[in-house]
């Protein structure tokens, strides 16, 4: 079992540097606490993230400049508990030194924890909010409780939209689909455009991965903890989550199994619980169709699980090259919708320069040429992987107090970064 809460008053270093992001702007374009923010965020990144700041810092912004709610993705929010002044709020997630101590099961939804969003976590985000900010738009984070699912979050973020009048979303993976709900609600039809950026709009078997705890993110947190395995953290905090039943697959890109039944899963490992499977058959229906506003990048190139299948006991996931590394380009692209599609990681849309030149393109005229609009791989190459081999990856236990800061940062970078796996074409297919 998962060791119950440790004090609230526990402050950790990640606690104290829980700054909002508009702090760390200023603190950018003033060159202050330089040495903090190097180590926080790397030298590199720290040098790119200051021009980037004075850059925004010098651009004048017009009193009509259209708002653009950033919503990052399923895990790109940090979570925590509130707490009182002089302490600092108290984050869970992600803090290492509190996931050693066990107390990811504070974010066990139903565990009566008051668990609240504490800022989009900048090392993914901040880039493409300063890059936003310096082509004139009034870019903000909309960040979120990632758990919850779909609908509720789409229904909080149609109340923040109704009440600006010019505003537009651009949206990171899950939160494309949050965007996509809330756009449902009758009082957003003044939203000028959504862009959507790797958004599982038919889903991603990263979900079924995290419910069967063989998903990299819930091994590598795993790691850090003292006692709890990938599979304890699975069945005991992660599969509480109804985001991740939101985002199993459907479609065909995925293969013939309806993830959304119980008796679809292998019996041994990781269970999915079977009252949020049924409630999340709704999901589709909660989201708005597509039209003239829609603009979508897709990810491709990189080792995607494309279709997952059940043998005997077991999930078998094939591997192709059709997608970001977490969401396949089938997921990701939307019929009718212009698309564009880049050769960068999933975890990569929101930091990519091009990336974000091709966002404003869209935003300001709904059309880019930065990408291109269509995309066809030649390649044939597959792999094909099971949970059983993937309980093998990232086993070993990491001690968070040993590690250097550089050491520290590189895991927490690479967090999302899934195992390699060599990709073969099949016999008697030709690589073109």
């Amino acid at each position: 079992m998962i060791p119950p809460d440790s004090p609230r008053d526990h402050v950790t270093p990640y606690d104290r540097f829980a700054w909002s992001d508009t702090q760390i702007e200023a603190w950018l374009v003033e060159g202050l606490h330089a040495a903090e923010l190097g180590a926080y965020f790397g030298a590199a990144e720290y040098r790119a993230l200051k021009a980037l700041a004075r850059r925004a810092h010098r651009t004048p912004l017009a009193a009509d400049a259209l708002r653009v709610l950033l919503v990052p993705g399923i895990m790109g929010s940090q979570l925590g508990l509130r707490r009182a002044a002089p302490l600092p709020d108290d984050i869970v997630w992600l803090d290492p030194f509190d996931i050693q101590q066990g107390r990811l099961a504070v974010l066990r939804v139903g565990a009566g924890a008051p668990v609240v969003p504490l800022g989009a976590v900048l090392y993914s985000h901040l880039r493409l909010k300063l890059a936003l900010r310096a082509r004139g738009f009034a870019a903000e984070f909309h960040d979120y409780d990632w758990r919850l699912g779909v609908a509720e979050l789409g229904r909080a973020l149609a109340e923040r939209i109704a009440a600006v009048e010019r505003i537009a979303v651009v949206a990171h993976s899950m939160g494309g689909l949050v965007a996509r709900a809330a756009l449902k609600d009758s009082a957003t039809r003044h939203v000028t455009r959504l862009v959507l950026l790797g958004t599982p709009n038919l889903g991603s078997c990263a979900a079924v991965q995290a419910l069967r705890g063989t998903y990299a993110v819930v091994r590598k947190v795993a790691r850090l903890a003292a006692q709890p395995s990938a599979e304890t953290l699975a069945t005991e905090v992660f599969s509480s989550f109804p985001s991740l039943y939101d985002m199993l697959p459907s479609g065909d890109w995925s293969g013939r199994a309806d993830l959304l039944e119980p008796q679809a899963w292998p019996r041994s490992g990781p269970q999915p619980r079977a009252e949020l499977l049924e409630r999340s058959r709704a999901t589709q229906s909660v989201l708005a169709p597509p039209d003239a506003r829609f603009a979508a990048i897709v990810g491709v190139g990189a080792e995607t699980v494309t279709a997952v299948a059940r043998q005997r006991d077991d999930f078998v996931y094939t591997l192709t090259r059709h997608g970001d590394g977490t969401v396949p380009a089938a997921s990701a692209a939307l019929a009718g919708v212009p698309c564009a599609y880049a050769r960068v990681a999933h975890s990569d849309l929101t930091r990519d320069p091009v990336v974000a030149a091709a966002v404003v393109d869209f935003l300001e005229r709904g059309a880019s040429g930065r990408l291109p609009a269509r995309w066809r791989s030649a390649s044939r190459a597959a792999a094909r992987v099971s949970d059983r081999e993937l309980r093998r990856t990232h086993a070993a236990k990491v001690d968070w107090g040993a590690l250097s800061p550089e050491a520290r940062r590189a895991f927490l970078e690479n967090l999302n970064e899934p195992p390699r796996f060599t990709l073969r074409v099949p016999p008697g297919r030709a690589r073109r």
